[in-house]
């Protein structure tokens, strides 16, 4: 049970890492972090003293007990003093292209299947396109077909967004699952596959 995950967000509310239920509670205990929960639709923190007192009429297979008191075991912390998120720097690769884009064609808009998703230049190849970041987006075979190896103007096509390096990768990448508490939904999108490498990080609400 003290090896369960808890979720743990910076100080802005962003996810930043998992921890054993063990280390949350040292941290809950020393003050350096907060637990989150949510009541009647508003997110409320509780220091140790007061998730002490609301574990106190608790039961079931997520309380811990010691020998004066119970404790809750929280599903997300909040740390108090610590705002920043790991750089990491993400691998080049059509897979994290296509988590970029969230398996979204740049042209069309359509969602689609990675079978039906390639790769294409915005400024195409044979014209000195590089193949960075910056110039490659997801595209429907469709989209894909239609432009070529021609410029956007000579087809009439735009872009949805303009391509950018992303500059963080969430530690999360793995399906949000029925094992997984839904209160990290808030913070991870509503399924895995809205937490994605990209150019910003969300903000508390």
């Amino acid at each position: 049970m003290l090896d369960s995950s808890v979720l743990v967000l910076n100080r802005l509310w962003q996810a930043v890492n998992l921890c054993p239920a063990k280390r949350a509670f040292c941290l809950l205990y020393m003050d350096h972090a907060h637990v989150v929960m949510e009541i009647e639709g508003t997110f409320d923190t509780f220091d140790f003293r007061k998730w002490r007192k609301l574990s106190e009429h608790a039961d079931g297979d997520e309380v811990i007990h010691t020998v004066d008191f119970k404790l809750l075991i929280p599903h997300v912390v909040v740390l108090r003093y610590y705002d920043r998120l790991p750089r990491i720097e993400v691998k080049f690769s059509r897979e994290n292209v296509f988590r970029r884009d969230r398996d979204t064609c740049q042209y069309c808009g359509r969602r689609l299947p990675k079978k039906d998703l390639n790769i294409d230049h915005v400024f195409p190849r044979h014209l000195g396109g590089e193949t960075t970041w910056e110039n490659v987006v997801c595209s429907c075979i469709e989209c894909n077909f239609g432009k070529a190896h021609r410029m956007l103007g000579q087809v009439k096509m735009r872009l949805i967004r303009q391509p950018k390096k992303p500059f963080w990768q969430p530690f999360w990448s793995g399906g949000f699952d029925a094992s997984r508490p839904k209160s990290w939904s808030h913070f991870l999108g509503l399924n895995g596959d809205e937490v994605q490498i990209g150019d910003g990080a969300g903000s508390r609400r």
